[in-house]
């Protein structure tokens, strides 16, 4: 297995899982808990760079789409708003 930000990543979901399962035993789960315990807090990928690539124009036209859906709640459109002030 080699150690790059998505496997360190796959890993950890496997062990919560693991933890998560009542069909596992006692002995793994304190192992799952061990590594976990191991393991830095910060996320291994997927943050950092998420909005880098992102298209502007596209943010824009999303959060301008949840402005006028009926569905979402005024706590979201309200959230919504305050970004696309932002930009």
């Amino acid at each position: 297995m080699q150690n790059t930000a998505e496997d360190i990543s796959n890993a950890a979901k496997g062990h919560k899982a693991n933890l998560a399962n009542p069909n596992t035993s006692e002995a793994s789960k304190a192992h799952s808990k061990e590594v976990l315990d191991s393991m830095p807090d910060q996320p291994f990928y997927g943050k950092e760079d998420q909005n880098a690539s992102k298209n502007p124009n596209q943010v824009a036209g999303g959060l301008k789409a949840t402005l006028n859906n009926d569905s979402i709640p005024e706590s979201g459109k309200q959230k919504a708003q305050e970004k696309l002030d932002d930009m």
